[in-house]
């Protein structure tokens, strides 16, 4: 019994302790919620100043709506680090600032048209401070929070305003291979979207079950989607129709049928 009462005599005097220092800091967390919230208020009010006048001058509503809520997130961290200061809570605040390192991120994603992260594909339709929006090309609306972006992996298809097109084939064997290589390179090149430079390029990479398999590689402008999925199918019809006019043959998949020593026995039996 006497170990009862003082284990409840100590826990009495904890929570003893913990209610003096909720007294105490009372008036410096009011002090600190009041700042917090009136901060909340005025980073609303800025960002809808922000957003109009970035609207003005900019063209790019994805990335004047990212600066303008990074503004309000600035407005909303200033006050939430007075309130922390106010109730002595220094340490909190340099972990925040450590971590705000996130917002550089979010202002290159802004300007990426197409990215691939976190095996997503998709035009960056909009950038909130936790989420990203995607379209992917079937139309799809993704909303990607900010967290995978950061720890994904980010391919970015724009930035360059080029891409590589791979499209890969196969020929008979019975095919002259300096032939195919060079119908293939000059039915490519006669392409008005495929680039000089880098040059087209066509590398054989392995012996099939019915044909000797290559890829053709060749660069085009990319501003949209659409740039690479044109120049691909534009591709395949040049080189298909060079392929016939040289009688170059793009061979079917063969599958050969055995019969064994055991169907033919069966054969047999039945005819008797």
């Amino acid at each position: 019994m006497n170990i009862f009462n003082e284990s409840l005599q100590l826990l009495l005097e904890k929570l003893q302790d913990w209610l003096n220092q909720i007294i105490l800091i009372f008036p410096n967390l009011v002090v600190a919620l009041v700042v917090f919230l009136l901060f909340i208020q005025i980073s609303k009010l800025i960002r809808k100043f922000a957003l109009k006048g970035l609207n003005q001058i900019m063209h790019n509503k994805v990335v004047s709506g990212l600066f303008a809520s990074i503004v309000q997130f600035v407005v909303v961290c200033a006050g939430g680090f007075i309130a922390l200061e106010i109730l002595q809570l220094s340490k909190v605040v340099t972990s925040l600032l450590a971590g705000a390192g996130i917002l550089g991120l979010a202002i290159g994603i802004a300007f990426q048209d197409f990215v691939e992260t976190a095996d997503v594909f998709g035009k960056v339709k909009k950038m909130g401070l936790r989420s990203t929006v995607l379209e992917t090309t079937k139309g799809q609306i993704i909303f990607i929070p900010n967290k995978l972006i950061f720890e994904n992996p980010l391919i970015n298809y724009s930035k360059k305003k080029t891409r590589r097109v791979d499209l890969s084939c196969g020929v008979s064997y019975d095919d002259d291979l300096v032939k195919v290589q060079k119908v293939a390179i000059e039915a490519i090149e006669s392409l008005a979207m495929v680039l000089k430079k880098p040059e087209v390029t066509l590398i054989y990479k392995e012996f099939g079950d019915s044909s000797i398999n290559f890829t053709i590689r060749f660069w085009v402008e990319y501003g949209k989607q659409h740039d690479f999925n044109y120049a691909r199918s534009e591709a395949i019809m040049a080189m298909k129709k060079a392929f016939d006019t040289n009688e170059i043959s793009i061979p079917f998949p063969i599958q050969t049928l055995e019969a064994g020593n055991s169907l033919t026995k069966t054969l047999k039996t039945s005819k008797k």
